[in-house]
């Protein structure tokens, strides 16, 4: 047994949250939820932080609720609610972030994946839902799935618990990008590349905004997208965008200046 089922680690603006309970497949208990919470709560704090990637280690991302947990009795409350604080934060922060799918990638797991705001897949993933064969709702994709993949995509996988290949979900835009089992390492260097070329401060607005969108007529938000642009123009970075296109040469947004 590992000391901690989820695993904290920080470093050059990325915060890697690592699920740890690979003897049982990632399975989601209360205290793995709460640790979880913990540390997403923790990177969402941490100013130098721009990307949040969350992984599993051994065999899978996540294979879903421990059924043996919650046949026990041990799932209740307490669970439910650090699991959405958890995936509220993922999804609230002002900061990127991903989730990386890899074997399976199931029920929980793929609750937790639709919480990021981006996701990679391995070819070898297997990605679905299941909580109505146990009995329950799959509470942390069910007011998430279908602003991504649509109604109709989200009911069928909802309802039908039908589980489908990386490149099935690839195809639905489920997950953004599909890499070889072995190519996880270079795909996230490229993704962590592209983060670190874009400003922290726009990417955090333009995040913010494109969810609020869905919440009531984006016409209303007008002046809170004005507000925001304001934000990003007094911003050093747009002063290092600015001094980089008259260098001729890329902006540097991190390390952050202070």
């Amino acid at each position: 047994m590992t000391e901690t089922p989820v695993t904290y680690a920080a470093s050059e603006g990325v915060a890697w949250i690592t699920l740890d309970r690979p003897q049982v497949l990632n399975a989601l208990d209360t205290t793995l939820a709460a640790t979880l919470a913990d540390h997403v709560d923790r990177a969402a704090a941490d100013p130098e932080i721009t990307l949040v990637i969350v992984r599993g280690a051994g065999r899978a991302f996540c294979s879903g609720m421990d059924r043996t947990a919650l046949a026990a009795g041990t799932i209740g409350e307490a669970f439910y609610r650090h699991w959405i604080r958890a995936l509220n934060q993922l999804e609230d922060m002002p900061k990127i972030t991903l989730g990386v799918l890899h074997g399976y990638s199931i029920g929980g797991g793929l609750q937790l994946a639709v919480a990021c705001d981006l996701r990679l897949a391995t070819s070898d993933a297997v990605v679905g839902l299941g909580a109505t064969r146990h009995g329950i709702i799959p509470d942390g994709s069910v007011l998430r799935l279908a602003r991504i993949i649509g109604l109709g995509r989200a009911k069928e996988l909802t309802l039908l618990n039908d589980h489908v290949t990386a490149e099935e979900a690839r195809a639905i835009g489920l997950v953004n990008w599909v890499c070889a089992p072995d190519g996880v390492e270079a795909a996230l260097g490229d993704i962590i590349e592209k983060v670190r070329q874009a400003a922290p401060t726009a990417s955090a607005h333009a995040k913010r905004l494109l969810h609020a969108s869905f919440h009531g007529d984006p016409r209303t938000l007008i002046e809170e997208v004005m507000r925001a642009q304001n934000d990003c123009m007094a911003s050093w970075e747009v002063d290092e965008a600015n001094r980089a296109w008259q260098e001729k040469r890329e902006a540097v947004f991190h390390p952050r200046k202070r």
